[in-house]
């Protein structure tokens, strides 16, 4: 080969690369520190096979962080990123602000009849799909098998919160480090708040009557709040003003906890030898009631979506519908085992055979369905929503409630006090913002 041939040769070989390097499009995902997420973060060759020409850059963040910077990044049109992880209180109300690019137009194959109604309905505005699943949750009891045994008791399918409290206290043994409940009591609308607010449900409370005048005031919420902190200083683990659900997840899997009331997207993780203690001793029930026809539990799920405005929509739509696809979900239980597929999301995950053989699924679908976001609680309220009330103004004053009931829990204030000071917060807030006239 001649030296012009050679450079010839040369400059279409840089040319070519130099025209892959420019066809890159790079995309930054928010998304919050769960394990699922993490999960996802080391299945992303299959991604790369089929779009080789998308890099994808990764902000993984703790819970209320990862809130609070993609609030602020779409409310500000900061456009920081390109797919962002949002629940299901943010999704209905940032699709209505015209925040969120609609997933209508995702491909066929992706199949979104097949996503559970529940799941669907609540990211759905006006018609428009706007966020895609990657997991949806309820809440249940998660239990130590051997300790309930030892304590001479059996967990109903369906247990009441008297009976939660009995086996808390005979399933605790402080000396050996044994709490017989962990629960939720980090601040934060989405930590202790989303917890409370489901087991106030079941109380017969509520935060807004029909005027929408705050109900921390009425004799429910004492209930609630009285009993939360009875079980958690008496039988929960030291210092559970901290614990939200990394920590108390660490805690389960470490053999110190009786009983614990949280997601059921924990389940995996809980009965994961590699990761957890107890691996082969945990039951499963639906969440706690208290005769009145609401259960404790909640409804959610963790989506992707996509910021309007976003330069790089078609990219971030090709990532959003691979990481929520069936397909997804194959890969994952071909890898990790069917125990560990994001629950929650699809019909189809619930009547394969094989999954419907890992011992959390029927109950987690139970508790999902269980679970009505239009009818939260007891009492007719103006507003939907089960562990969250879906207005704006919730994010911040779940947030300062939240942080009353912690201090509440950390021995620093009183329930009487906690619930007055949340009265009176939200009483103001909502006058202010035109909701009491």
């Amino acid at each position: 080969m001649n030296m012009t041939c050679r450079a010839l040769l040369g400059a279409t070989v840089s040319l070519t690369l130099a025209g892959a390097a420019m066809a890159e499009t790079t995309i930054t995902v928010a998304t919050v520190n769960n394990g699922d997420m993490i999960r996802m973060q080391s299945l992303m060759d299959g991604f790369y096979a089929k779009h080789p020409d998308i890099k994808v850059d990764w902000v993984t963040l703790e819970e209320n962080v990862l809130r609070q910077k993609v609030t602020t990044d779409i409310a500000t049109k900061g456009g920081q990123f390109d797919v962002m992880t949002i629940g299901t209180y943010e999704a209905p109300i940032w699709g209505k602000q015209g925040w969120l690019v609609n997933l209508n137009d995702l491909p066929a194959e992706y199949d979104v009849d097949d996503l559970l109604p529940a799941i669907r309905g609540g990211l759905t505005v006006d018609g428009n799909l706007i966020a895609a699943p990657f997991y949806g949750e309820s809440s249940m009891v998660m239990y130590r098998t051997d300790l309930m045994e030892k304590a001479g008791l059996t967990m109903p399918e369906a247990p009441s919160w008297a009976f939660i409290k009995e086996a808390a206290e005979k399933m605790t043994d402080k000396s050996a480090e044994v709490y017989g409940i962990c629960l939720r009591g980090k601040a934060g609308w989405g930590e202790n708040m989303a917890f409370l607010t489901a087991m106030s449900n079941s109380f017969g409370a509520k935060w807004f009557d029909m005027d929408w005048k705050p109900q921390f005031d009425q004799q429910p919420w004492k209930d609630t709040l009285n009993f939360y902190l009875d079980l958690m200083t008496n039988y929960g683990p030291p210092g559970a003003s901290n614990n939200g659900f990394n920590e108390n997840l660490a805690l389960f899997q470490q053999g110190k906890c009786g009983m614990w009331i949280d997601a059921t997207v924990a389940a995996s993780f809980v009965t994961n030898a590699k990761e957890s203690t107890v691996a082969d001793k945990v039951g499963f029930a639906l969440a706690p009631d208290n005769g009145l026809g609401k259960r404790g539990n909640w409804l959610w799920a963790w989506n992707l979506a996509i910021p309007a405005g976003t330069q790089k929509e078609d990219a971030a739509k090709a990532f959003v519908a691979w990481a929520t696809s069936k397909e997804y979900l194959a890969e994952v239980a071909a890898k990790e085992g069917w125990a560990n597929v994001p629950p929650g999301t699809r019909s189809s995950l619930y009547a394969n055979p094989e999954y419907q053989k890992v011992p959390f699924a029927k109950m987690t679908l139970e508790s999902i369905n269980a679970a009505d976001p239009t009818h939260p609680t007891v009492d007719e309220v103006p507003y939907v929503g089960v562990q969250f009330v879906a207005i704006p103004e919730f994010q911040g004053l779940g947030t300062m409630v939240g942080q009353l009931f912690s201090a509440a829990l950390a021995g620093s204030s009183t329930a009487d006090a906690a619930l007055a000071q949340a009265q009176a917060i939200t009483t103001q807030e909502m006058t202010r913002a035109g909701y009491i006239k």
